[in-house]
């Protein structure tokens, strides 16, 4: 913990660089990533504040919309789309994801409630036929792609990108290398960046 206090001791202020933050945030994407401390989008993308409006989740997963109650992931997507209007939503997955490689596995999650239920309400098993890749990278592209879909079934995003002011992208990350590949539809392929 210590070297994050020095640094953040270290970082600010610096009012001439970040004063014109205050005056609000205009995002041009939603990047929405696995809770995972090896995913930076900010350190993947190059992005300055202000530049990315972030949603991470345990394995990156978009409940499905209009669940009984309304959860954080449903209004911070509802908020990106309809009042920061963002016009890109990037679905980022990872390699030697733990909550992709725990439902491809069929893990034993009752010491972890509260994951079991996220999982279980948020995510259907991807379709995998190496569920002993340590990198599930099979499992792991699949899953980006459902939650793609996910994400066509909120109005907001429907209406978005049936106007043609919505792009949607998913990437696979590799934390092993840094290689970051995006899905082609033409090809339903993950390519290099």
């Amino acid at each position: 913990m210590q070297p994050l206090i020095d640094h953040a001791r270290a970082f600010g202020p610096r009012p001439e660089e970040f004063a014109p933050l205050a005056q609000g945030q205009s995002p041009e994407v939603l990047f929405i990533s696995c809770a995972d401390s090896r995913v930076v989008p900010a350190l993947i993308t190059g992005a300055r504040p202000g530049r990315l409006f972030e949603l991470r989740t345990a394995g990156n997963i978009v409940p499905p919309y209009g669940s009984a109650a309304p959860t954080g992931e449903t209004a911070t997507i509802e908020y990106a789309v309809e009042v920061l209007g963002v016009s890109h939503i990037v679905v980022c997955g990872h390699s030697h994801c733990g909550a992709v490689g725990a439902m491809v596995r069929g893990d034993d999650l009752d010491a972890v409630p509260a994951v079991r239920d996220w999982l279980a309400h948020a995510a259907e098993e991807p379709a995998c036929s190496d569920p002993a890749d340590p990198a599930v990278a099979e499992a792991v592209q699949n899953h980006v792609l459902t939650q793609m879909l996910r994400l066509r079934s909120y109005p907001c995003v429907e209406r978005r990108l049936a106007a043609g002011r919505l792009s949607l992208h998913g990437w696979y990350y590799e934390v092993h290398t840094g290689a970051v590949r995006e899905h082609h539809a033409q090809t339903d392929t993950f390519e290099a960046l």
